[in-house]
């Protein structure tokens, strides 16, 4: 009798493991204050950029609803485990219409990278990176797809930009985990299968890519919501 409950007791504790719990977190972000006055971006300088746009195309670097929500907001986790390997998929950045598609993204460290050229012209991708190892190649109109990872793990979001057009520019935060989102055109973001905990999480936005919102949010079973707001830095006296 004592040894079956022993084998019990022992099912129930690594049944309790391997169904740990794991919560999902959403929430919204906005930014609290008049949004800076839209740029246009000048394509002229190539004629095959120009003709790819009826309207006017501008400067990505701030998006914001007419309610304050911000699209392109970057949430992500610090220091969580995760041991499930690299997704099989690749990510895939395209570059169309003279603009990288996505502005801003996420992708996993050995994740594979697919790099497509959509335009009838020449692009240069350039990646600037804190820890990993930089590559720097051209794609002519001809070479439509071009493939690379990153094989590190970085500390904040770094951009890859075009030397042949100044204005383009993407924003890729390489993590060792899967845990980050990107805001929806309604501020909207939501990250699933979070193991429970508490953990240190960081708003980034790339205006404010230099003094990004952290917070503390405990993760359990079920939802948790977090919000961000972003403010106007206040005028030095």
């Amino acid at each position: 009798m004592k040894e079956r409950k022993i084998i019990f007791t022992c099912i129930m504790f690594f049944l309790t493991v391997l169904f740990i719990e794991a919560g999902t977190l959403k929430g919204h972000v906005k930014y609290d204050g008049k949004p800076p006055k839209k740029k246009t971006l000048r394509m002229d300088a190539d004629p095959v950029c120009g003709a790819a746009h009826t309207d006017r195309v501008y400067n990505e670097n701030f998006k914001m609803a007419e309610d304050g929500s911000m699209e392109e907001a970057l949430i992500y986790i610090k220091d969580v485990s995760y041991s499930e390997g690299v997704p099989s998929e690749p990510t895939i950045l395209d570059q169309k219409g003279c603009v990288y598609v996505p502005h801003v993204f996420g992708m996993i460290a050995g994740q594979q990278l697919l790099i497509k050229n959509s335009d009838a012209t020449l692009h240069n991708i350039h990646s600037l990176p804190k820890i990993n190892k930089e590559f720097n190649f051209a794609m002519p109109k001809v070479v439509k797809e071009k493939k690379s990872t990153f094989s590190k793990s970085e500390p904040n979001p770094f951009y890859i930009k075009c030397d042949v057009h100044p204005w383009m520019k993407t924003w890729v935060l390489v993590s060792d985990h899967p845990y980050f989102a990107v805001t929806d055109a309604k501020g909207n973001f939501s990250i699933d299968g979070i193991p429970a905990g508490t953990y240190e999480v960081v708003c980034w936005q790339e205006k404010f890519k230099k003094k990004p919102l952290t917070t503390s949010v405990k993760i359990g079973d079920g939802e948790t919501v977090q919000d961000f707001t972003f403010t106007r830095p206040k005028k030095k006296k």
